[in-house]
C-alpha cells in the first residue's frame, strides 16, 4: 500500500506541469518517462524504512555556476518583470546543471514567443554552458536575436563577452566590454557593476600570460 502515495504523487506532479506549468503536448513523453525512471529507481534503490543518517554537505560546483547564471541574467531586466513560464522552469534545470534541458524549454520559449528577448538570452547562456563553455553557432545566434529583439538591453552583450572570456579569447571581451561601458548611460544600474568586472579583468591580463581558458572576473 506505500506504493499508492507514491503514485498518486507522481500523477499530481504530472497534472501540474500540464495544467500549472502549460508543459507543451509535445513534452508530455518525455515528462512521463522522466516520472517513470524515476519511480524505476526507487523501486530497485529506495528504501523508505531506512532510517536517515547525517552525510557531509557536498558543494555542486554546476549547481552553482547555474545558479550565479541565472541570477546575472535576472540584474539585466526588471525586478517587477517576471521571464515567461518556459523561462522559470529552464532556470530551474540552471540551477541544477542540466543546461541541455533548460535549453529545450527556452526553444519553446522563443517559439511561442520571438520576441522574448530574455529567453534567446538564457538560451545563449544554456547553449555555452551545455558546450562547457565553448560560443557555439547557435549561442551566436540565439545571442544576435536577444540583441536584435531588445538592441537598447546591454544584456547580450556583456554575456558573448563572457562566453569569449571562457572561450579563452579575452581580448574579445575587453573589446565588447569597453564599448558597452562607453555608451552605458551615466544612470544605467549595470554601468558601475560593469566597470568593475571590466578593471578587475584588465588587472588580471596585466599580471602575466595567460593560459588557456580564463575565468570570469565575478
Amino acid at each position: 500500500m506505500s506504493w499508492l502515495p507514491i503514485i498518486a504523487l507522481a500523477a499530481l506532479v504530472f497534472a501540474l506541469a500540464i495544467y500549472l506549468l502549460k508543459l507543451p503536448r509535445a513534452l508530455w513523453m518525455l515528462f512521463g518517462s522522466a516520472l517513470l525512471f524515476g519511480l524505476a529507481g526507487y523501486a530497485m534503490h529506495g528504501n523508505p524504512g531506512q532510517p536517515g543518517a547525517p552525510a557531509d554537505p557536498v558543494v555542486d560546483e554546476t549547481a552553482q555556476t547555474g545558479e550565479m547564471m541565472v541570477v546575472a541574467r535576472r540584474e539585466f531586466y526588471p525586478e517587477g518583470r517576471l521571464p515567461s513560464r518556459f523561462v522559470v522552469t529552464a532556470d530551474a534545470f540552471t540551477r541544477r546543471g542540466q543546461h541541455e534541458q533548460a535549453a529545450n524549454f527556452l526553444r519553446n520559449a522563443v517559439a511561442e514567443n520571438p520576441a522574448d528577448s530574455e529567453a534567446w538570452l538564457a538560451l545563449g547562456n544554456a547553449l555555452v554552458e551545455h558546450a562547457d563553455g565553448q560560443l557555439t553557432a547557435a549561442a551566436l545566434y540565439a545571442y544576435s536575436q536577444a540583441e536584435a529583439v531588445a538592441p537598447d538591453n546591454p544584456a547580450p552583450t556583456y554575456f558573448l563577452g563572457l562566453a569569449f572570456l571562457r572561450g579563452g579569447e579575452p581580448g574579445r571581451t575587453l573589446e565588447l566590454w569597453r564599448e558597452l561601458l562607453q555608451s552605458a548611460p551615466e544612470q544605467a544600474e549595470w554601468r558601475a557593476p560593469l566597470a568593475a568586472r571590466l578593471d578587475r579583468l584588465e588587472a588580471i591580463l596585466a599580471a602575466g600570460p595567460v593560459g588557456g581558458a580564463v575565468q570570469s572576473p565575478d
